[in-house]
């Protein structure tokens, strides 16, 4: 098409250009899929949506990055425009282009770049069970895209977070009850994920559950940030109930604060419905086992009345009271 051409139709309003020699041919609002289409196009040959971007399409993220991700060969140089992020790859394979949709990097490529970019473990944890839990990766898959990478963050712990997400654990609160609860005190090995019928006849799942034992279920709210005192009080008095009923339910902070509490009560709930078996402590200050020396020092300071040296009231973690 001559130049004119273009000229006038951009002086008619007939088009309008995005990026320099990127132009839409409709007038009206630029949808998200054509300010993608126009960022590739402008980026040139081999660009493809990448990271935060690609991630979007593929259907990972909660909730879509404003800022825009492309990834192109390491030999070219492009200018960014205004909300766009340029990543520049020494290797790059084919991209992934469904019809109607701007090339972009396949599901696997796309979550080891998030790794390699993530500054948080959690983060990891997160982005790893939540690709797992919509089936979008495998577990060989990613393996296979991580060794290629030369140099890559979070490698040492990618291992054990893969195997994690692979076997069950959709969620950074599930990673960490495996391990930090469940894996780390010596308790039984739980059903993951394990399917029950509704009332209303559809099927659900359950976090946890032990059908050896009474069909304990354990629930996880996935909230990431601790949850509120009362809230927590509230659960913590609701679990106390139910160890001889049929559901603990654990947050944020009952898992990574107070794990050995978490698998101490979890243990006597198990025991009740006939586990005979033995907790294992977790570290040499841990809480959860009878007779440990945290458990001493915890037990010595609640029949200690502050400031005396006797026994007596339980601490109240105020110092004594000044005499008048």
């Amino acid at each position: 098409m001559p130049g004119e051409a273009v000229v006038w139709r951009l002086r008619s309003g007939q088009w309008a250009r995005i990026h320099p020699g990127v132009y839409t041919t409709f007038t009206g609002p630029v949808s998200r899929a054509a300010r993608l289409w126009a960022i590739v196009l402008y980026a040139g040959p081999q660009a493809r949506l990448s990271h935060q971007t690609a991630a979007e399409l593929h259907g990972l993220p909660a909730q879509r990055c404003p800022v825009i991700h492309v990834t192109i060969p390491a030999s070219r140089r492009v200018r960014p425009p205004q909300g766009v992020v340029i990543h520049r790859a020494s290797r790059l394979s084919p991209a992934w282009q469904p019809v109607g949709m701007p090339p972009h990097t396949f599901v696997d490529e796309t979550v080891i770049d998030l790794v390699a970019a993530a500054a948080d473990l959690n983060d990891v944890i997160a982005l790893l069970t939540t690709a797992f839990g919509k089936k979008l990766v495998t577990d060989a898959h990613l393996r296979r895209e991580a060794a290629e990478r030369t140099s890559l963050r979070w490698r040492r712990e990618l291992d054990e977070i893969i195997t994690a997400a692979a076997g069950g654990a959709h969620s950074p609160l599930e990673y960490r009850h495996d391990r930090d609860v469940q894996r780390a005190h010596g308790l039984p090995e739980p059903v993951k994920q394990a399917r029950f019928r509704k009332p209303d006849g559809s099927w659900g799942y359950r976090d946890r559950c032990y059908p050896q034992y009474g069909a304990l279920v354990v629930e996880l709210d996935g909230q990431r940030f601790h949850p509120a005192e009362a809230r927590g009080r509230d659960t913590e008095r609701d679990n106390q109930a139910a160890v001889a009923g049929a559901t603990l339910r654990y947050g944020w902070d009952a898992v990574t604060r107070r794990s050995c509490e978490t698998a101490r009560q979890l243990a006597a709930a198990l025991r009740h419905r006939g586990w005979t078996g033995t907790l294992r402590p977790c570290s040499p200050d841990c809480r959860a086992v009878d007779g440990g020396p945290a458990a001493r020092r915890e037990a010595a300071a609640e029949t200690r009345v502050p400031g005396s040296g006797q026994r007596g009231a339980p601490a109240t973690g105020y110092p004594a009271p000044l005499p008048r």
